[in-house]
This record gives structure tokens, C-alpha cells and sequence, in this order.
């Protein structure tokens, strides 16, 4: 394994390997670089080695070095660093990023708990979160996430993360080359009392506003009397603006109604025709996806997904193009606060 060479450089960010000792890399000896396990590189820990350092004024300085361990990687792990709440988590994000976002054209039950940081989605625990990147199907989205586990679950309550770089090799030549050729079709209908009204989604009550949202981010929209129907036709792939990489990057699989748990499923089919569901996806001419392509791309996820076990204050820091996250379900209160920072303009869109 080799580091990037901006960490490299310098002696300090460096470990032995073939071991599970840190090394410690900050000149001040605060911090060591890790992993969780020897042989799972994904995700790198950067862990305080004594209680009391201030993530955000250690972050500061180290913002360069930080960009490049999580485009190296994928995902950051901050741990025993001091973060307790939101104002924490904010100050981690003004330090490590061009600030937090706005979550707009939102797609999941989410609540503010200050300025721009926002629960993680609110749904029932007794659920897993199927594996997705945030804002895939978004003109602009946010290319770095943050999760801070203010308490975690009593049992389970993980957040599954998995390189859409390996998730790509996995899928096979017919289903890489179905999706280049036709990418993807997300369909919404708003309203009915399932999942978002448009109102929420898209933070106004101005129907020529949302118009000119959707205009201007290559969304097809039709109103329904008070209720509205969107389309919109992504690529599957995309290549990372600053790694190249190219990586799987859609929610093709998340929002397709058989990706569902059973129970939820069965009854929206049986309230639903199949094109007023809440949420559904196609390819992008309007076909519909194969159940044993969409097989294939559950089993990808899955077989990639790399789970921990929250501690308080651990923040995760993920580049959003090169790691999906998810959900387990849980036992007991858990708390994951969430912020998005440094928008993304896809430049691979119609204009």
C-alpha cells in the first residue's frame, strides 16, 4: 500500500505495516492514523491519542492532508476526538470543507437540528437503508458527507459504507453496458400521503418555483390537479472530478419499488398503480429493469457494504461519489447527526 504522497511526505504520516500499531502523525503527537482491521483498508481512523483534543482546531490545519486520506480511501473515521452536538459537528465542517449545505430536492424525512445539520433519515428503526450516495440523482450534489453519532443504538444502528469503485467491477459486462447506453429514470409523485409532499421536497409552496427549480436541473415535472409527477434521466456512471475514477453512481437500485421491504411494498402495489408509486425507477428510456439486473445490483451493494460500530463522537467523513452509506436497523435511542458540504455541478447533463 502506498500513501498519497502529500501524507507521505514528512515521516510522520506514515505506519508500519504488517502491524496494527499507530504511528503517531501529528507533529503535536495528537493524533495516529489506523484501521479497524489490519486487512480492511476502508475506512482510515484517524483516532486522538489522548482525551480533550478539539477535532476542528486539530482539522484546520490538517485540511489538505484530510482531503487527500479521504480521496484515498473513501471515508474518514474520526475517533476519541471532543464532539458532542451539533455546534461540534458544524465547526468540523467549516474546517474541513467549503461549509455546510442546504439539503434541498429532498427525497427522505429529515429534521433540522441546527442551521444546516440535519437528523439522519428519519425512518423506522426496524428497517435497514438499502446503500445509495446522496443527491445521485441530483444535478448539483454534495460531494463530501458527515454522519456524527451523538448516541448510538442500543443494538445495531450501523452505517454500512461501500466503494463505488468495487461495486462497478462487480457488475457484470451486459448490465455495465445496458446502463452506459440507456443510464437511468427516476419517477416521483408527490402527495397521497407517502413519502414527501412537494412542498417539502423542494422548501417552497410556490408551484412556479418549483417549475423553475426543475427547468434548470433537467427535470421533467406534470402537475395533477394538487399533485405532482417528476421524471428524470441520469447516467449510471460517473468519473470523480478530482480522482477519475469511474464509479457507480445512481439510485437506480434504492428507489426501485422490489428494493423495498416486503411488508411496505405489498401495500403501496396494492394502493398504487405501478406509475403513481411515490418513488420507482427505470431505465432511461422507460423500460423497465430486469428483476434479475436489479438482483445483481443489490447483491454488489451488499457484498461490498463495510459496517463499525458507532461510538460517541465519532464523526465520518465520506467522499460521496466514492462511498455509499446505509442504514442497519436498531434497538433503543440512537441519534446520527448529518451535514453535506462542497456542492458538485455534473457537467455530464444535458444543459
Amino acid at each position: 500500500m502506498r500513501f498519497p504522497d502529500a501524507v507521505a511526505q514528512g515521516g510522520p504520516w506514515s505506519r508500519k505495516m504488517g502491524t496494527t500499531k499507530a504511528v503517531p502523525i501529528s507533529q503535536e503527537n495528537l493524533v495516529s492514523m489506523e484501521f479497524l482491521k489490519e486487512e480492511q483498508l476502508f475506512p482510515c481512523v484517524m483516532r486522538a491519542s489522548t482525551n480533550g483534543v478539539d477535532l476542528a482546531s486539530w482539522a484546520t490545519s490538517q485540511k489538505a492532508r484530510i482531503d487527500d486520506l479521504c480521496r484515498k480511501y473513501g471515508a474518514v473515521l474520526f475517533r476519541n476526538f471532543e464532539v458532542h452536538n451539533a455546534r461540534d459537528l458544524n465547526r468540523v465542517i467549516e474546517a474541513t470543507s467549503s461549509g455546510p449545505l442546504e439539503y434541498k430536492e429532498r427525497s427522505s424525512p429529515r429534521s433540522t437540528v441546527e442551521g444546516h445539520i440535519y437528523t439522519s433519515t428519519d425512518y423506522p428503526p426496524a428497517f435497514d437503508i438499502f446503500p445509495h450516495n446522496e443527491h445521485s440523482y441530483s444535478r448539483t450534489f454534495p460531494l463530501k458527507l458527515y454522519f456524527c453519532c451523538i448516541t448510538p443504538a442500543a443494538e445495531g444502528g450501523e452505517t454500512p459504507i461501500a466503494d463505488t469503485r468495487r461495486i462497478l467491477a462487480r457488475l457484470s459486462t451486459p448490465v455495465r453496458q445496458k446502463f452506459s447506453e440507456k443510464g437511468w429514470m427516476y419517477v416521483r409523485n408527490f402527495g397521497e400521503g407517502f413519502g414527501l409532499t412537494w412542498q417539502n421536497s423542494f422548501q417552497t409552496d410556490d408551484p412556479a418555483v418549483v417549475e423553475s427549480y426543475c427547468k434548470s436541473h433537467g427535470i421533467d415535472w406534470e402537475w395533477q390537479g394538487g399533485r405532482l409527477r417528476t421524471r428524470q434521466i441520469r447516467p449510471a456512471m460517473a468519473r470523480h472530478p478530482q480522482t477519475d475514477d469511474e464509479i457507480w453512481f445512481n439510485h437506480a437500485t434504492f428507489f426501485h419499488i422490489s428494493t423495498l421491504e416486503p411488508a411496505l411494498r405489498n401495500g403501496l402495489l396494492a394502493t398504487f398503480q405501478t406509475s403513481d408509486l411515490p418513488n420507482n425507477t427505470y431505465y432511461g428510456d422507460g423500460r423497465e429493469i430486469e428483476s434479475e439486473v436489479l438482483e445483481e445490483l443489490r447483491n454488489a451493494y451488499l457484498a461490498e457494504c463495510v459496517l463499525f460500530s458507532w461510538q460517541h463522537g465519532d464523526v465520518l467523513m465520506i467522499d460521496n461519489m466514492l462511498t455509499a452509506h446505509a442504514r442497519k436497523a436498531y434497538k433503543g435511542e440512537r441519534k446520527i447527526l448529518v451535514g453535506m458540504a462542497d456542492p458538485h455541478t455534473r457537467t455530464d447533463l444535458p444543459a
